[in-house]
């Protein structure tokens, strides 16, 4: 595994590879043609192993032959680096934000002083790139070389992380902003971000607490479970639905292969709910709350419309004894009754829904089982 670790300027990125390195054995790889010129190196543990590579060419073919150990790395700060490692199979790219005021006071007990206003101009040039800062007076905490840079407090109540910027100064005089420029900041680099983690802590311990019920180096990070998988397709199935009161996504697997997907949404040759198809969804006035007069309801459920696809053979008599029914939601009775009926074994769901104990009483009753899990962050 590798994780490459990105984000604004006082985020604590280096805090997080540092608990990486020591609490979890990962190993830190950096660039020495990284284009950051305020190495974060500085505010890493002493003990953390690090190897430093030429090139993220390099550094790419340095994990794909040790591609079973756990490596981190924050000098992969480009869509070019990024785009050559983000189709490995080990790959998890890892964004480490934090409130502004938090980064700003994090920034100066490692650097010295910087007024607000030249912090937040240095946060723009890291997230826009370069032209996207706003006049200011000279960043005389900024320079490279400057005292202010040079300086470094420790403090044990609030975290120093990792601060590569893009750029060894702030532009004293305003520059148009064009997409060229915002092209090269951190907001080019979130849509490969896997995962964000909200580093709003005051302490070490309290962050290594939030960083260990993340589970970060688990495998399904990497390659989801069955569970996850067919969960997180349930949950792409919904964004079919246009139902008015819910989206919900269903799919129906036997022997962890896929016989039929589902999502709610009123009868083909209907209108559509949202287009008034259903009276009871589009009833705002009325008494159809959540679980309310169901029988008035037009919308076959998704679990129904998995069900009708696939068919009661397949479903019954599927290879290991009958199918598996997953659902982002817990079945209503309504659908509950179906799924007994069709021979559905085992239902998994995520969110509970306004009937759950109904349901699961009913499935119970039937030799269904039925089981809630939650997904990771």
């Amino acid at each position: 595994m590798l994780i490459a670790l990105i984000g604004p300027p006082g985020a604590g990125k280096a805090s997080v590879a540092s608990y990486l390195g020591t609490q979890l054995g990962f190993h830190l790889l950096a660039l020495t043609s990284a284009t950051t010129p305020i190495r974060p190196l500085s505010n890493l543990n002493a003990s953390t192993d690090m190897t430093a590579l030429s090139s993220s060419k390099e550094m790419l073919d340095y994990v794909t032959d040790r591609w079973n150990q756990c490596f981190v790395t924050l000098d992969l700060d480009t869509s070019a680096d990024i785009e050559a490692f983000i189709k490995r199979p080990f790959f998890l790219c890892v964004e480490v934000g934090g409130p502004l005021l938090t980064r700003w006071s994090r920034w100066k007990e490692k650097h010295g002083e910087i007024r607000l206003e030249e912090f937040v101009a240095l946060d723009d040039r890291v997230s826009f790139g370069p032209g996207s800062s706003t006049p200011t007076s000279p960043a005389t905490g900024i320079k490279t070389g400057s005292s202010t840079m040079a300086s470094s407090k420790s403090s044990s109540s609030l975290l120093t992380g990792g601060d590569g910027i893009l750029g060894t100064t702030l532009s004293h005089t305003h520059t148009e902003h064009t997409s060229t420029s915002s092209s090269l900041g951190l907001s080019a680099l979130r849509r490969y971000v896997h995962l964000s983690i909200m580093n709003d802590h005051l302490t070490l311990p309290a962050l290594h607490s939030h960083l260990s019920s993340l589970h970060l180096p688990s495998e399904e990070r990497l390659r989801p479970g069955w569970d996850t998988y067919f969960l997180r397709l349930c949950n792409l199935a919904s964004l079919r639905s246009n139902c008015m009161k819910r989206r919900v996504g269903a799919v129906l697997v036997s022997s962890n292969r896929i016989l039929a997907t589902g999502y709610n949404g009123t009868p083909s040759g209907l209108a559509n709910c949202n287009q008034g198809g259903c009276p009871r969804c589009n009833n705002t006035l009325g008494n159809s709350g959540r679980g309310q007069n169901l029988e008035e309801c037009l919308c076959l459920h998704a679990e129904e419309n998995a069900l009708l696809e696939a068919g009661r053979a397949k479903l019954a008599g599927g290879v290991g004894g009958g199918a598996t029914m997953y659902c982002n939601t817990c079945p209503c009775l309504r659908c509950a009754v179906k799924i007994i009926q069709t021979g559905i074994k085992k239902v998994v769901y995520q969110l509970e829904y306004s009937m759950d104990e109904k349901t699961k009483g009913l499935m119970r009753e039937a030799g269904v089982e039925i089981r809630q899990i939650h997904l990771d962050p």
